[in-house]
């Protein structure tokens, strides 16, 4: 495994951003000022928010017409919720296992006067939602790098880091499309910091295909880190499939 993908770094990377003491209460990202928790992913020590922003269009003009509803997986600070609300989004659910980070994205919500679009749940995933609960638009800017299978979390915080096994990734591409409006679109943020064929194999074992939609390489440290959004689909036969002008990603 290079190091870039290594979890030990990723783990180490966590504990810095958690434990530095220069770690600031507020941050600016996106010309906004931002309040930051302790425990919760930090997005001034790391790309993936901002990437995750542009992905999904939140970082310039604003959409002629957004989607009327978002989930958002792993909101941590709240960054891609509250400014999903501020373009337009009508509805927007953003969930965290981390209760800390729930608090944290409703109190950027109340300083972005955006209570009214955002509600913050503390949720595993779907656990939380209603039964009925549909979306336009479901996005998730994962903990791509994967851990070994029996590696047990010592904070919360490393959970916005690592995931052991895949298992979350797992769950998410099998229990994502239920979520969707008839229209809807399911997203994940992944990265090469991640196992993209082991990604595959787990898609293809539960009936998903995934195809790359953006991608984006940014040096992290001396690392040049290709973060990719992908869109999730039920599997088709492989003679069916044309990739609408998108490029297929297969182990």
């Amino acid at each position: 495994m290079s190091d870039v993908r290594s979890h030990l770094k990723s783990l180490e990377r966590s504990r810095r951003s958690l434990t530095r003491p220069d770690r600031p209460r507020e941050f600016t990202l996106l010309g906004r000022r931002w309040d930051l928790l302790g425990e919760v992913f930090a997005p001034l020590y790391s790309p993936s928010t901002r990437i995750g922003a542009e992905f999904l269009g939140l970082t310039g003009t604003a959409p002629h017409r957004p989607p009327a509803s978002l989930l958002e997986i792993g909101c941590g600070a709240g960054v891609i919720a509250v400014q999903a609300a501020l373009a337009g989004w009508g509805r927007v659910v953003a969930t965290d296992i981390n209760e800390r980070a729930v608090e944290n994205t409703r109190l950027n919500a109340e300083r972005h006067q955006v209570t009214d679009r955002v509600t913050a749940l503390h949720s595993d995933l779907f656990s939380a939602l209603d039964p009925g609960a549909r979306f336009d638009r479901i996005f998730w800017s994962s903990n791509y790098v994967m851990a070994p299978p029996d590696y047990t979390y010592r904070t919360v915080h490393e959970q916005a880091y690592v995931d052991p096994g895949y298992r979350t990734h797992g769950r998410y591409l099998a229990e994502v499309l239920h979520r969707l409006t008839d229209d809807g679109v399911a997203l994940l943020h992944f990265s090469d910091r991640g196992d993209l064929g082991a990604l595959c194999q787990i898609a293809a074992g539960c009936g998903r295909e995934l195809r790359t939609l953006r991608t984006r390489t940014v040096h992290e440290g001396p690392d040049p880190v290709e973060h990719m959004l992908l869109e999730i689909h039920p599997a088709r036969e492989r003679g069916a499939r044309t990739g609408a002008g998108l490029d297929l990603v297969h182990a």
